[in-house]
């Protein structure tokens, strides 16, 4: 029978080869060809690393504006099996899309009006409300949001290849995966470079959404605004009822989220900063109102309907273009600005939960900068995440819509709501105006996220609904354990000094070698007192052999030898330490030492067991135990 012992050693075996890869001599190389050199942390405030705001606008837009590839597509989706007579509908669900746009756009000026630091609804909600379970809500709102973002927006750009090469169906997901690495090390790298590499697609995809929206209005000039392909204009088909024109129209709204990335990232760019992100979010919502107007209105007048298999933009660009170099051009730009929307994603994600992180509510791990200065947990915990999200839904977007937008209205809703707050309490200048502004925005998003949870329940959103309670509870038991700690390792600076305790110090052997030699002899240098060097013997025969050795060697220190009925090294030496904490009736401490040699080369690791590094996380877990290891480098 195998002794648990065996399991746990293999456990940690594990862990120490794995710990051991990312020790390899050359990883740091490898390393810094993919992120790049370390950067200073004088540089984090250098004016190069911040953004110009029409360099910010490709760059932070690209989660909204791309999102107009799929939008109105999701929205007459719900409809398509009324028929050719609900087709029109797509027109006053865009219209009110467009609506709601310039509603949150306006208020997320109030917002960075009143709050220049960035953070956005959690800001908002943080600073109006005293119940920290608010600003929660927002922020486990957005932060649930931002995941999806990363999925739907990967899922929607291979479809979108898909749709073009249907050769490429069967790897989808695969490569869906690739392309969130690909993303990752690419974050990993920082905001700098993440705008020159960035910007241009994105204004390379706009360029070509305004071809196709000029090239079908010179064709409906030309041909007539009504064709013989247009549906008739203001029939009610038959089941059609007010629930499902709000489902339409909340899967529609999808086409909004990522509008609060701006307000979140207001310290990336250049100063002036408010001035700068505001002229941001006016840019961004001209440009999408056109955009999603013209794509709505052309997909109406050609009478096009959704297909599991090919895209409604890739239908619409291939009646205008067929399938010649536009249509190849507005297919990758597509691709391309899906894949680069998630970056805006990733820089509001990592900076959100830095802030959040910061105040205790995440782990503190979060706030950690990597090398080029950017938080890299944070870029690496999304990229994680949202693979799992593209793998479970095998990385097909109306699978992961349901899921979609309902986290950031609520996120909206929060924000609207600590806005009229604020004004109330700090008034000044067009106070009255700017309350009228976040109360229309209010009452507006507390319907639509109360539309998506009502239509989108049943097709997912109640995950969504589920999940978000529970990342607050953690986010509040995360807190909670932080205060305790802080509270127990707090000490009275009149009262409380460092004492002296009676130290045992056992140096584990495997034999008479050079690495013992050069572990005792560290081990003598700092206690001569209550010395032992303890062997683990398998047999009696090992252990007869290494005493009459050890009396040879002149008995440096007494030597304590047992023997292993399992063949394990912990299981002896959890009982020695056992009975010396037993025998003990003073307060004492037991230091370990453990010899460990290092091989020259690194592969060389592979080929030993890694006892000292499955010992020292063995140990880890008594109280009164402290661990030393020392080194010992192999020449050859």
């Amino acid at each position: 029978m195998t002794h648990p012992s065996h399991f746990i050693e293999l456990f940690f075996a594990i862990l120490a080869l794995v710990g051991i890869w990312f020790s390899i001599s050359n990883f740091s190389s490898v390393k810094r060809a993919l992120i790049g050199r370390p950067m200073r942390t004088a540089e984090l405030h250098a004016q190069h690393n911040k953004l110009i705001w029409y360099i910010a606008l490709p760059i932070l837009s690209a989660d909204l504006y791309s999102s107009v590839a799929y939008g109105p597509e999701s929205g007459i989706t719900e409809l398509v099996k009324l028929g050719n007579e609900a087709k029109w509908y797509i027109i006053p669900i865009t219209i009110s899309t467009v609506v709601l746009l310039f509603i949150l756009i306006i208020s997320y000026i109030m917002g960075i009006l009143a709050y220049p630091n960035g953070g956005g609804a959690y800001a908002i909600a943080k600073d109006n409300f005293k119940q920290r379970w608010v600003s929660l809500i927002a922020s486990g709102s957005l932060l649930v949001d931002y995941i999806l973002t990363v999925a739907v927006s990967v899922s929607a750009a291979l479809e979108a290849i898909v749709s073009a090469y249907p050769i490429v169906a069967p790897y989808e997901t695969v490569l869906a995966i690739l392309c969130v690495f690909i993303l990752l090390m690419v974050n990993l790298r920082g905001i700098a470079e993440s705008a020159k590499i960035f910007a241009w697609p994105t204004i390379g995809f706009a360029a070509c959404m305004m071809i196709l929206v000029f090239t079908g209005l010179f064709n409906e000039v030309k041909h007539g605004f009504v064709q013989p392909s247009t549906p008739p204009f203001g029939s009610v088909p038959k089941g059609l009822t007010i629930l499902l024109i709000l489902k339409a129209f909340s899967s529609a709204c999808s086409a909004l989220t990522g509008i609060e990335t701006i307000s979140n990232a207001v310290p990336i760019f250049r100063k002036p900063q408010q001035k700068n992100a505001i002229k941001t979010y006016i840019a961004l919502g001209t440009i999408t109102s056109i955009t999603l107007l013209g794509f709505a209105y052309h997909l109406y007048v050609r009478g096009i309907s959704p297909n599991p298999n090919n895209t409604m933009l890739s239908q619409l660009t291939e009646y205008y273009f067929g399938h010649g170099i536009m249509y190849q051009l507005i297919i990758w730009f597509t691709f391309i600005v899906l894949i680069l929307a998630a970056n805006s994603t990733f820089t509001g994600f990592s900076q959100l939960a830095a802030i959040v992180a910061a105040d205790g509510f995440l782990p503190r791990g979060l706030t950690n900068r990597g090398d080029r200065l950017g938080y890299s947990n944070g870029i690496i915990v999304l990229a994680a995440t949202a693979s799992l999200l593209i793998i479970a839904f095998q990385a097909h977007t109306n699978a992961l819509i349901p899921l979609y937008a309902i986290g950031v209205f609520m996120s909206f809703t929060v924000a609207q709501f600590g806005l009229m707050r604020r004004w109330k309490r700090v008034k000044g200048p067009h106070w009255k105006t700017k309350l009228t502004i976040n109360t229309i925005g209010a009452i507006i998003t507390t319907i639509v996220a109360l539309i998506f949870a009502v239509t989108k329940f049943t097709s997912g959103a109640w995950i969504v609904l589920i999940v978000i309670p529970v990342l607050i509870l953690f986010s509040l038991a995360i807190q909670h354990h932080y205060r305790d700690v802080a509270k127990e390792l707090k000490i009275d600076l009149k009262t409380m000094r460092p004492e002296a305790n009676r130290v045992i110090t056992i140096v584990l052997v495997s034999g008479v070698h050079r690495v013992v030699q050069n572990t005792l002899s560290f081990a003598t240098s700092i206690c001569q007192e209550n010395l032992l060097a303890l062997y683990v013997g398998f047999d009696d025969d090992s252990m007869k052999k290494m005493e009459a050795k050890w009396e040879e060697w002149g008995n440096p220190c007494r030597l304590v030898t047992l023997k292993s009925k399992y063949r394990s090294v912990l299981e002896p030496l959890s009982r020695l330490i056992h009975l010396i904490e037993e025998k003990e009736q003073f307060k004492s401490q037991i230091h370990i030492v453990i010899p460990q040699f290092i091989p020259h080369k690194w592969w060389h690791n592979i080929l030993h067991n890694q006892t000292a590094l499955l010992l020292r996380l063995w140990l880890l877990r008594h109280r009164d135990v402290v661990i030393t290891t020392v080194p010992y480098h192999l020449k050859n």
